[in-house]
């Protein structure tokens, strides 16, 4: 097991983050005509959620929400486990022609977002795909970015970071291990 290091956000940290976060997907779609949010499983369907919510809360309008799994679209399956746990994707509105934003937990070498849209394609053909992640850790090994980032965190490989939100935590933050 890994060694606690830091606590990089704590709740109010975070909570702010996403409300940032929140304003800009809004501020940069102009409004939120022909958006939807999809999470990807499990700790990005959390945080797409309460991105949905604080749109609201600024807004009045409830943007479409989803959730996806993309276990079977990683490229590295085999490194994972031999018998991966498949949650089932929940995208209940068509995404053709919509301005998709994907939330994930941490971005990390990019094969996750990658995954993602493949997900994403596979129903329907958006007009944009935009990533929104709360922490960006770097070592990239595909040509991803973040559209929306929460915080920026260098690590080093042998480092982890751990999101903790509920309903998955007891806690809301964001912490260091290595």
């Amino acid at each position: 097991m890994a060694e606690y290091k830091a606590t990089i956000m704590d709740e109010a940290a975070v909570g702010r983050a996403l409300k940032r976060i929140s304003h800009e997907i809004v501020e940069k779609n102009n409004g939120c005509d022909n958006l939807c949010l999809i999470g990807i499983k499990r700790r990005g369907e959390s945080l797409a959620a309460e991105i949905c919510d604080n749109i609201y809360k600024f807004e009045g309008v409830r943007v479409e929400r989803g959730s996806i799994d993309i276990t079977f679209y990683r490229d590295d399956l085999e490194k994972t486990t031999e018998d991966p746990v498949i949650h089932e994707s929940q995208i209940p509105f068509d995404v053709t022609g919509k301005r998709v934003v994907l939330i994930d937990d941490v971005l990390y070498t990019g094969r996750t977002a990658r995954a993602a849209m493949e997900v994403i394609l596979q129903h329907g053909r958006a007009a944009e795909i935009q990533l929104a992640v709360l922490v960006d850790r770097g070592h990239r090994e595909l040509p991803i970015r973040g559209d929306y980032v929460g915080k920026n965190v260098p690590t080093s490989k042998k480092e982890h970071i751990h999101v903790c939100i509920p309903p998955f935590d007891d806690k809301k933050a964001v912490e260091l291990f290595g």
